[in-house]
């Protein structure tokens, strides 16, 4: 049985280790970059290096920023009276690209799945509940996925809300159950955020 040579190998191992690259796809990338010019394999790797050192969480709402704070949580257009809470930063890039939201957003850095051990815990949440006085927020949206972590999610931080006097509200189901946010159009998620409802526990 003929093998790989021992760098192409752990390149294959790397590469896999990625989420929603298989082993096929990550023997097809590896070939792919091994047969690439030096150059442009060297771009890659440059890329890679530099975001990895220059890129860090928002210490406000966890997106990702060059800064203390992101891009967002700068701009002093967007009303923090709103704050929308979304498992992931590639969320927030998928809700701005419709226009409809003008507030300021809380990242979670993931939902909760107990079959992961995945709690509140391991999530932003202490942080978000931290952020609803000072910023003299009055209304959360839950814009977590319509998959069954995310709306465990979204059911717990609305429980939690309960005491707090804030509107809580869900983004309205024009996106698919079991989708996620990064892959829906603009549209969808457009009137997904116009037809969001106040959620009850």
């Amino acid at each position: 049985m003929a093998t790989y040579t021992q760098p192409v190998q752990a390149l294959i191992d790397e590469l896999g280790r990625l989420p929603g690259i298989g082993p096929k796809s990550a023997q097809r990338v590896a070939f792919h970059l091994l047969k690439a010019p030096g150059d442009d394999v060297a771009r890659l790797a440059h890329a890679i290096t530099d975001a990895k050192a220059r890129v860090r969480f928002c210490s406000r709402c966890f997106n990702f920023a060059e800064g203390e704070l992101c891009p967002i949580c700068l701009d002093d257009r967007r009303s923090s009276q709103i704050l929308c809470v979304v498992e992931e930063s590639r969320d927030i890039v998928a809700l701005e690209k419709t226009g409809e939201f003008h507030g300021r957003y809380h990242v979670l850095l993931g939902a909760m799945s107990p079959l992961e051990g995945i709690g509140p815990e391991q999530l932003k949440m202490k942080e978000l509940f931290i952020r609803l006085g000072p910023e003299d927020v009055q209304e959360v949206i839950l814009c977590t996925n319509p998959n069954t972590e995310g709306e465990v999610t979204a059911l717990y931080i609305a429980r939690m809300l309960k005491p707090f006097d804030v509107k809580v509200t869900r983004i309205a189901s024009g996106l698919p159950v079991g989708g996620d946010l990064e892959y829906a159009d603009e549209l969808t998620l457009g009137r997904a955020m116009e037809g969001r409802r106040e959620m009850s526990s």
